[in-house]
């Protein structure tokens, strides 16, 4: 009994059962008589002589070996025999007998229908998982290993027929860059010749990424060229979406090539959302009209990147040649190859066409799973496959020979689908917020550092490169271990291995921003002058001007604290009204000794600084004043007030417009924290694959927080603060502070909260209810999404991974919201985490619910988090201005702030300025002669933008950020460029000596 017993968990078929399914389903009862079956499939499978094959299985009450023949054409002895007749060019009836030792058993009259010559590219790879199935570090060295396997493996076969030959695909060209570096040069020669001969292909991620988690520099910066041979496709692999600035950042690689295997892992519901309509191979187009062909591996229930595996061709070229032609005529004659419920989760199946082409990219790995090793088996399979049969034809090949067959014979007929692809995976950004708001926070803290650097006439590339690198080692998608929960040693438990150094990797890259930051500001206040004099450049990292806060340090060893001051605008001579707080020997002898300095600077211009001089005054800046017992606070644009007892902000009420944001009757309030639990079990792997949520039947708790204290309401010099102190479930304590600055028209919103560990199934929301419609706009990596934006069909409806803003607009007022830690939202309602994803809540057009952070994975992501963790908001409101342009002006106060640098300079003076309100630089970067200004449109059509650069006197203008530079006509101080929708470039300037 112990066997049937200890049965695979969750109801999820091994290998065999899959492959059992696959034969029931593309064979058809042909006679069923005394107890024994007949099933018969016409098969994709020709002779070199030409003929076509029928295969014919038997099961049940077999005595002996039977005779199976189609009358007067072919017969062979067995069970499962191949049967052989004539290619037919259209059905043709033959008949089948099955006659044993005494007679015949049976008869059957079958049709014969025309098939098609199929040419199959067996790609060869491995998966990269950077953890998953072992520690990070015994994946990687292991995949080097695997590149000295293929090139062994290349040389060993270089004699066999071309279409058998050894080829390996190198996914994730990390592994191949640190194997070139790594190994002797003789070893080096020989991979880069077979590279430049096209028997191994190194691809354009260096790792599988969640794009979504990617800035739009970030995603460029990792499709650089790094080899001494070209880069012509991408593979994007297990992840399920990307986001839509990946096809312009492939473009400007000179990647056209792109083979997509998502995996659905149960969680997803693609095909439930219109991908049912995503053809295999489709061209994706981004706004801009740049495009890249894509190979999609689509099933509806998960079979991804392991086709290949799963009918044979890393087995035995018997297996092979009993599968692999069934899956062919499933694809040629059903919607999906397999049917529901064939790998362990449900899931209806979507009306589809069959797949219409005679071509097929299938992906191999070398065992039957992640992080597997290369092969000889493909390789001899298709070699042994091409003697035997002349269709269909089997290549060993690499990415790009698919692509290219396909381009040259379909192209021209290929479905085009825009926009972006919007990844089912996202969710789990949220189940490590802490460190995900530290790459963010990182990722906005690197363009300030470069742009700076670049100013002081230092090329920082390498350092900043470096830095985006850790960044993106954070934003690959193996985030935890098979089993997360937990803590061995090695393979795929070694999940708090795995986890310490994941989110190690994020504070570490948080702090090479900041150290690149720090330098940046001390190189760049050196060039302005005296850096011990008491003075502050008020450096913007935005494109526009605006008025803002400025943090500053005022060293105690420049001015004594105890010496009182007064800060004045270089420009006018006016006073800035500021406050003081002193750090103490006496309270903190571990830090600088000095005091840290807010104001609020007017019209700072976009990338540029203004100055501000430190001046006596005759007495100490004021103290704060408290407000009282009211929660109430305001400045010249808002009026806002919160309600203790509920726990939120009840009022913001926006002055100049006289119009109140907040929708008074939502189901939750402004800014209110909302922890759900959900009843589902923990520490089982791919549980959640596993399980279906039509209601909210598994939605086990839902509560707000409560006991709400105020703790502060101040004013000072620069502004109104309130904070609060909540209690509420998940966490030790929640506290809100709530800003409003002089002189500047924005709302900001700091959370902190003291997450309690659990393995318990939760996610913590904050809700921000808006008296508005729908969104109108919202920022992704490289693009804008909204209401009547095109996306991917099959694309995530549940859930957005933004950027950073989503604007509302209506006739009279348009309202922004951003964020800069939590890129996760829910628009209108809340919906279950497992599929199909149903709300929870009425939906409210006006609502964005912050995802804040959640643990719904049983695998691959972190089993839980804890820990003090912030998440900062923004929202602000004007009068006629498009949503997209305020929302980057929203945003801007989180992810670009002022940066105060001691030194001198002038009073004002600006580097780069542009003059279309939707195109933003978004940074600053050293080329050999000069700089390079790097631009993004937020435009949803193409526009054209004067870049003026004081001293400019030649320039190159780039349609991506690097690449296919031509020169650009430079007027005055200024050229000229075209940018695409929503598209890049850059400005590659020589600057006159000064």
């Amino acid at each position: 009994m112990t066997s049937r017993l200890l049965q695979r968990s969750l109801g999820s078929p091994d290998y065999d059962g899959i492959r059992q399914a696959l034969r029931h389903d593309t064979s058809i009862p042909v006679i069923s008589v005394r107890g024994l079956e007949v099933r018969l499939a016409v098969l994709p499978l020709f002779t070199h002589d030409g003929r076509q094959a029928v295969r014919v299985s038997c099961t049940g009450l077999i005595g002996s070996d039977l005779e199976i023949s189609l009358k007067d054409v072919d017969s062979q002895t067995g069970t499962d025999v191949t049967l052989l007749v004539p290619e037919v060019h259209e059905p043709r009836t033959f008949t089948l007998e099955v006659r044993d030792a005494e007679g015949v058993i049976g008869t059957a009259e079958v049709t014969v229908t025309p098939q098609r010559k199929w040419s199959v590219f067996v790609v060869h790879h491995s998966h990269l998982d950077i953890g998953y199935t072992d520690p990070q570090g015994t994946v990687l060295r292991h995949h080097l290993e695997y590149l000295d396997a293929a090139v062994r493996l290349a040389g060993e076969t270089a004699s066999w027929p071309d279409d058998a030959r050894f080829r390996w695909t190198v996914e994730s060209s990390m592994p191949a860059a640190k194997w070139l570096a790594a190994r002797p040069k003789e070893q080096v020669e020989r991979f880069n010749q077979a590279a430049r001969e096209g028997i191994i292909e190194v691809t354009a991620f260096p790792v599988q990424l969640h794009t979504e988690a990617c800035s739009t520099e970030e995603l460029y910066r990792q499709l650089r060229q790094v080899f001494d041979f070209p880069v012509r496709s991408a593979m994007h692999t297990d992840v399920p979406g990307a986001v839509v600035g990946l096809v312009d950042a492939l473009n400007a690689a000179g990647v056209l090539y792109l083979a997509a295997a998502h995996n659905w892992a149960g969680r997803s519901v693609p095909y439930l959302h219109g991908g049912d309509k995503l053809t295999r191979p489709f061209w994706w187009q981004a706004p801009s009209g740049r495009r890249v062909l894509v190979w999609f591996t689509d099933t509806p229930h998960g079979m991804a990147y392991m086709e290949g595996n799963t009918v044979g061709l890393t087995d035995s070229y018997e297996l092979a040649d009993d599968l692999l032609p069934r899956y062919l005529s499933a694809l040629a004659t059903r919607g999906y190859p397999y049917g529901p419920g064939t790998f362990g989760w449900q899931g209806p199946d979507a009306p589809r066409e069959p797949y219409e082409l005679d071509v097929l990219h299938l992906r191999v790995q070398g065992a039957h799973a992640d992080n597997a090793g290369p092969s000889i088996v493909p390789a001899s399979i298709a070699r042994r496959w091409n003697e035997q049969w002349a269709w269909p034809r089997l290549r060993s090949a690499v990415n790009s020979d698919f692509f290219e067959h396909v381009e040259e014979r379909y192209g021209d007929r290929l479905a085009v689908h825009e926009g972006d692809w919007t990844d089912w995976w996202a969710d789990g950004l949220g189940s490590g917020a802490r460190p995900l708001g530290y790459v963010r926070r990182a990722q906005s803290s690197l363009r300030a550092a470069e742009t700076l650097h670049t100013l002081a006439g230092v090329d920082a590339t390498e350092q900043i490169s470096a830095a985006y690198d850790k960044v993106a080692l954070f934003n690959e998608h193996t985030w935890g271990a098979a089993n997360p929960w937990e803590d061995a040693e090695e393979a795929g438990d070694s999940g708090g291995l795995q986890w310490t150094r994941k989110s190690a990797g994020a504070y570490d890259a948080q702090d090479d921003a900041a150290d690149l930051l720090h330098a940046g500001i001390r190189r760049f206040g050196a060039t302005l002058g005296d850096q011990d004099a008491p003075a502050f450049a008020v450096f913007n990292p935005g494109t526009h001007a605006r008025t803002d806060v400025v943090k500053a340090f005022l060293p105690r060893d420049i001015v004594p604290i105890e010496r009182p001051i007064a800060l004045r605008d270089a420009r006018t001579g006016a006073i800035l009204p500021h406050h003081e707080e002193v750090v103490h020997p006496d309270d903190w002898p571990t830090r600088p000794i000095g005091r840290h300095l807010r104001a609020v600077v007017p019209d700072v211009p976009g990338y540029g600084y203004a100055r501000v001089e430190v001046v006596p005054a005759g007495t100490q800046a004021p103290e704060p004043v408290e407000l009282g017992p009211e929660p109430v606070i305001e400045n010249e644009f808002y009026r806002v007030a919160y309600d203790l007892r509920e726990g939120y902000i009840r009022s913001i009420f926006d002055k100049v417009a006289g119009r109140e944001l907040v929708n008074a009757d939502a189901a939750a309030g402004f800014g209110q924290y909302v922890y759900d639990r959900y009843a589902t079990a923990p520490h089982f792997n791919h549980m959640s694959g596993h399980v279906g949520a039509h209601d909210r039947t598994l939605l086990g708790d839902r509560a707000i927080a409560r006991n709400a204290a105020l703790v502060k309401a101040e004013r000072t010099a620069v502004g109104e603060k309130l904070v609060v102190e909540l209690q509420g479930k998940g966490v030790d304590w929640l506290r809100t502070t709530i800003e409003l600055h002089r002189g500047v028209p924005r709302l900001d919103l700091t959370y902190q909260l003291a997450k309690q560990g659990t393995p318990a199934k939760e996610a913590v929301f904050l809700a921000f209810p808006f008296a508005a419609g729908a969104p109108a706009a919202w920022e992704l990596t490289g693009g804008v999404g909204g209401p009547g934006v095109p996306r991917v069909p099959g694309s995530a409806e549940y859930m957005l991974p933004i950027r950073h803003w989503i604007g509302y607009e209506d006739p009279e007022l348009t309202i922004a919201w951003a964020t800069l830690e939590a890129p996760l939202v829910q628009l209108g309602t809340i919906h279950m985490p497992y599929a199909p994803f149903p709300p929870t809540l009425e939906d409210e057009p006006g609502t964005v619910y912050s995802w804040a952070l959640n643990n719904i994975w049983d695998t691959n992501f972190p089993a839980q988090q804890q820990g003090e963790t912030t998440f900062r908001y923004a929202v602000t409101s004007a009068a006629g201005v498009e949503a997209r342009r305020l929302g980057a002006r929203a945003a801007a106060g989180l992810t670009e702030p002022f940066i105060g640098i001691l030194g001198g300079g002038s009073a004002v003076r600006d580097y780069v300025r542009v003059d279309h309100p939707d195109v933003l630089v978004t940074s600053l970067g050293r080329s050999e002669d000069g700089l390079v200004v790097r631009l993004q449109s937020l435009a949803p059509e193409p526009v054209e933008v004067r870049v003026t650069v004081p001293g400019l006197r030649a320039a190159r203008v780039s349609p991506g950020l690097r690449t296919g530079l031509v020169p650009g006509e430079v007027d005055g101080e200024s050229v000229k460029v075209v940018l695409p929708a929503c598209g890049v470039a850059a400005v590659w300037g020589t600057l006159e000596d000064r």
